[in-house]
């Protein structure tokens, strides 16, 4: 397989999810407020804390995706995250249109995370993974 297809690609799933983790910390502070995502945690069963730790773990992760800097540690430590907001939108339904949400979208966010932490940086990113002899990228 061509490397610079593989790391094209992984340079525009870093982007893309790291745009997407941005997003959504800058939603829960912004829109639904600190406080009230804090109060939604608690209304679903979860530590009210908790959400001050995935507001920080959306931002900062989603920045060093963006960055490429260490993406397979990085992502791997996002997932819990988005398995969680899985969970939490799994009893609305399928379709993210549902009322509250459905639990497709968090669920895609899952795969494509986890295909980025396989991917590893790629050629363009801050902290660059060496290619092996046999065109894999290098833990």
């Amino acid at each position: 397989m061509n490397d610079r297809r593989i790391d094209l690609a992984a340079l525009l799933l870093r982007l893309s999810l790291g745009v997407m983790f941005i997003a959504h910390a800058w939603l829960k502070i912004s829109v639904f407020t600190v406080a009230g995502t804090v109060k939604f945690f608690e209304s679903i069963g979860l530590p009210g804390p908790l959400a001050y730790l995935t507001i920080a773990a959306e931002l900062i992760g989603g920045v060093l995706l963006i960055a490429g800097y260490r993406t397979r540690v990085v992502a791997s430590a996002l997932v819990p995250i988005l398995l969680g907001a899985t969970w939490a939108h799994a009893g609305n339904g399928w379709l993210f249109t549902a009322q509250n949400g459905g639990w497709e979208y968090p669920a895609f966010l899952v795969a494509a995370t986890v295909v980025a932490a396989l991917l590893g940086d790629g050629r363009y990113a801050l902290r660059r993974t060496e290619i092996a002899t046999t065109g894999y990228a290098a833990a």
